[in-house]
């Protein structure tokens, strides 16, 4: 208990503000009422996971359901990665369910990367039914976690990867979720990797990115915070390389400083549990940013979007009148010609009848 005159600490102050401030904005963020296009009644929150194979992405999002059940949040998960053999938990919808990736590869003579992609697009087709079914259910849910296949680059990088990002952006708030295997970050050139990685995956997205530093349990994720807000302790950590890749490596680390101040990077165990609070707070404010920055940006590309299909609808069906008309006067020309030439071949046969009966 705090004793009465006794100063709170700055820190204190700053966290207990934070904290305010991100509860006033979530009370506006479930409003039922929207200024938007799309109307939101019930806002959960769509946390995509994504990394690299062996990241901890599967163990990762289970600690989150387990958090948000013992927090009394109310998740909805689902797995979107048809080669997964077993979950250490239900997903609520699992690709498995519609679609068999291994009938796929045996089907369409494909590889296992090739099944995995193929088995997305087919349930890509039909996520209009999975948004439907989580709209139905959006009053009774806080977030919504997303599994994704272990080859990151099937998701990221696939049409149906893009249309299921885009499908879940334009109906609930969405924050992709960059898992880092922060024991194998200690080596420079893949923390580095891993930075550019999660910085192609914000611009491709264009949505709301929280890097989890996985594994802190193994190794603290401290370094990798110094290497992201001091240029010098990374510059200090590359002086004993003089190779090409070192060089390469302080170059990017400055043109990515812009990135490292504008997005929350979390440390979190999924074996421990250790940084689920901090990770929450980081989704609540990364769902609040969304609502004011990053959902009038993808109304607007929605809006050109569907200006952009309807100017070429249009021109397709100007394109098809002229075709029509053109098709329309040939026939008409081809027709007369064929008449006239009919006529006159009528015309001299009775003639030459006609002079016979008289020389006859």
């Amino acid at each position: 208990m705090l004793e009465i005159g006794r100063q709170i600490p700055l820190e204190t102050k700053n966290q207990l503000a934070k904290r305010d401030d991100i509860a006033k904005s979530m009370e506006k963020l479930k409003m039922e009422e929207s200024s938007s296009s799309t109307t939101f009644k019930k806002k959960p929150v769509i946390i995509i996971v994504v990394g690299m194979a062996g990241s901890g992405k599967t163990t990762f999002l289970h600690r989150l359901f387990c958090h948000t059940q013992a927090s009394g949040k109310r998740g909805y998960v689902m797995n979107l990665d048809p080669a997964v053999m077993t979950l250490a938990f239900g997903a609520n919808i699992d690709i498995r369910d519609a679609v068999r990736h291994k009938e796929a590869m045996k089907q369409y003579n494909l590889g296992p990367n090739g099944g995995i992609l193929t088995s997305l697009n087919l349930f890509g087709t039909k996520f209009d039914e999975v948004i439907s079914v989580i709209e139905k259910r959006a009053d009774q849910l806080d977030y919504v976690l997303v599994d994704t296949p272990g080859q990151i680059e099937i998701f990221t990088w696939s049409a149906s990867g893009a249309i299921i990002t885009e499908a879940f952006a334009s109906t609930f708030p969405t924050v992709i979720t960059y898992v880092v295997d922060t024991p194998c970050s200690e080596n420079l050139t893949t923390f580095m990797s891993n930075m550019l990685y999660a910085c192609s995956i914000l611009y491709k997205t264009r949505l709301p990115l929280v890097i989890a530093s996985n594994k802190t349990d193994v190794a603290h994720h401290q370094f990798a915070l110094e290497w992201m807000k001091d240029f010098e302790v990374f510059n200090a950590a590359l002086d004993s390389d003089h190779s090409y890749p070192s060089t390469l490596t302080r170059s990017l680390s400055l043109a990515l400083e812009e990135f490292y101040k504008n997005i929350p990077s979390v440390g979190v165990s999924a074996i421990s549990g250790a940084g689920m609070k901090d990770f929450f707070e980081d989704i609540e404010a990364s769902a609040i940013e969304y609502m004011e920055t990053y959902k009038a940006d993808l109304d607007n590309r929605q809006a050109e979007k569907q200006q952009m299909e309807e100017e070429r609808r249009r021109e397709n069906m100007e394109k098809l009148r002229k075709d029509m008309e053109k098709s329309r006067r040939e026939t008409l020309v081809l027709s007369t010609g064929l008449e006239d030439k009919d006529a006159n071949v009528k015309s001299m046969t009775d003639e030459e009848e006609e002079e016979e009966d008289e020389d006859g």
